[in-house]
């Protein structure tokens, strides 16, 4: 039931996998090997940081929250990757900003809830390892932590990492139509938002081909 849960009083499968999280976190993903220094150490943002440069520039904003920024290394002094891109040092340098604050419950260095507002919100690859009961509130939280613009990315198929306990580490796979209607429910007036929803659709020969769709209040509204 949409509302039924908030911030004060999550679902019992939010804080299930917030467990699950912060031990990953700590002890890495066992069932593939990978330790703990790379698991969730913020690369998915890289791929984002062009569009997200876009958005800063757009509203002039001068301070960003990254809510779900796993381990932060993605804001690390160090040449980023490809084109234009890669003539800075750092992400920071790169988009221009004063100061860039990390949140995330899973990784208790960023544990802390962040205090006031922020130019903009960042988050990339998060909102799918949410349950679907718990979404409506925590991307209020997204735009009541806003002042200018909201951006996410969203991967709308299986994860490869699983959690300790077995299970797939995405909680939520929804069409963009889905993701729009929560998205819009929580959008306010003059506050940018936008939001990539990154596809894998399987081939008759069973390979994959990624396709990514955007939804926001500068998109139209997806068919599916």
């Amino acid at each position: 039931m949409p509302g039924k849960f908030t911030r004060e009083r999550p679902s019992p499968r939010y804080l299930e996998l917030l467990a699950q999280y912060r031990t990953m976190h700590l002890e890495g993903e066992k069932s593939s090997g990978l330790p703990a220094a790379q698991t969730f150490p913020g690369k998915s943002l890289a791929p984002q940081a062009v569009r997200i440069k876009c958005l800063i520039d757009a509203t002039r904003a001068a301070n960003i929250l990254d809510y779900g920024s796993g381990k932060g290394t993605q804001y690390l002094s160090h040449a980023l990757e490809g084109g234009a891109v890669g003539q800075f040092d750092s992400v920071q340098d790169y988009w221009g900003v004063d100061f860039i604050q990390c949140y995330d419950p899973g990784y208790l260095p960023f544990g802390a809830l962040p205090a006031g507002q922020f130019d903009g919100v960042v988050c990339t690859d998060v909102l799918e390892h949410c349950p679907e009961e718990d979404l409506a509130w925590i991307i209020g939280e997204l735009f009541g932590y806003a002042t200018l613009f909201v951006f996410a990315s969203v991967a709308v198929y299986p994860a490869g990492k699983h959690l300790p306990n077995g299970e797939n580490a995405h909680a939520t796979i929804r069409d963009p139509l889905w993701w729009y209607g929560l998205f819009s429910a929580a959008a306010r007036p003059g506050l940018r938002w936008e939001v990539w929803l990154d596809h894998r659709d399987r081939l008759a020969d069973g390979s994959f081909v990624r396709r990514e769709v955007a939804i926001g209040d500068a998109h139209p509204v997806p068919a599916t």
